[in-house]
């Protein structure tokens, strides 16, 4: 009786070694997955490694996840395992719509896709959103339009899509650039499918938004400190209003005639700059704190409050990174090599 006892306690820790040599084989590959996902986070600015490593990951991922599902399944069974995992769904299921209830969106949870927002928020912080259901609840000025301005203003959004530029003019040709240079003044420009025309303070009294240009420092990502045009304040309806860093930072989605959509951006993370207030029906002009200009100076709509997905209200470093990857974000933007000195 006793022997027989001893083999079967034997044949069980047999299974058990052999359960737990299959499991240690997947643990080499997380320690690969963070290994990959630290360079990538290091050397993202190289094109080259930032495409290779992405992939990387990805496929790291997927070998792990059939690892584990193959491992768990000699181990206690398929049909255990599965239910295990679908357990685990079930419970992030519920995790997700509990985060939607209690912050009052569809979407609690986002990651900043971009460099826009430096130094406050980095590509690759997980931010947590909050619900807006009140134009009270994001903080910013307040300005009353009326619904002719609102809709000349959506009617033909490029006519407010006016640039503050540093610009040379010569026999040739007027020549642009954003950091300033020997001969380029600060002014504001309008490009016309590549031509590019200097737009006087007067020329702007027809438009809803009219924009004062100057300069900012900005620090290259090799140390260097430059001086970048600028928009410095906006005026409207007699209203001079100036960026304030202490406003609300919105989550918006893009419309299908917005330069960000057609770049393949979905969602926007930037700051509240002001609210036009046509009647009742709110429409928030935004600003990236690391970009020189407003949203709308790039030829995108003015988010409707019915855009706005939520406002941060927390962020978390790195861990949006895995997103960016799985989603075939890989490649750093335009952007991320200087920040704008508040």
């Amino acid at each position: 009786m006793q022997k027989r006892k001893n083999a079967k306690n034997a044949k069980t820790a047999k299974k058990e070694g052999k359960g737990n040599k299959d499991n240690l084989k997947v643990w080499p590959l997380y320690l690969m997955i963070a290994v990959a996902l630290i360079l990538y986070v290091v050397l993202q600015r190289i094109r080259v490694l930032a495409i290779v490593l992405g992939v990387v990951i990805f496929f790291l991922i997927i070998i792990a996840i059939v690892l584990e599902v193959i491992g768990g399944g000699n181990d206690i069974g398929y049909k255990k395992s599965i239910a295990e995992i679908v357990v685990a769904v079930v419970a992030v299921i519920l995790f997700w719509y509990g985060l939607q209830f209690f912050l009052g969106t569809s979407s609690p949870i986002d990651v900043v896709p971009s460099c826009s927002m430096l130094p406050y928020l980095h590509r690759g912080d997980m931010i947590f959103l909050h619900g807006v259901s009140s134009v009270s609840q994001i903080k910013a000025p307040v300005v009353d339009v009326t619904s002719s301005q609102m809709a000349k203003m959506l009617s033909s959004p490029n006519s407010e899509s006016l640039s503050c530029i540093a610009y040379r003019t010569n026999s040739t040709g007027t020549y642009i650039r954003q950091t300033l240079a020997p001969g380029y003044t600060v002014g504001l420009i309008e490009d016309i499918n590549g031509v590019y025309r200097l737009v006087s303070r007067s020329e702007q009294q027809s438009n809803l938004v009219q924009y004062s240009c100057g300069t900012k420092e900005v620090r290259l990502s090799s140390g260097q400190i430059l001086n970048e045009a600028y928009t410095t304040s906006i005026t409207i309806n007699n209203k001079t209003i100036t960026g304030d860093r202490n406003n609300s930072i919105i989550v918006y989605s893009t419309k299908p005639g917005d330069l960000f959509y057609s770049e393949g951006d979905s969602y926007i993370v930037h700051r509240a700059y002001a609210v036009l207030n046509d009647s009742g029906n709110y429409y928030i002009l935004t600003k990236g704190d690391n970009n020189p200009g407003l949203d709308i100076q790039y030829g995108n709509y003015p988010p409707n409050m019915t855009d706005v997905a939520g406002k941060v209200i927390g962020a978390v470093p790195y861990l949006g990174y895995l997103k960016l990857i799985i989603s075939g974000d890989l490649v750093v933007p335009q952007g991320c090599n200087s920040t704008v000195l508040h």
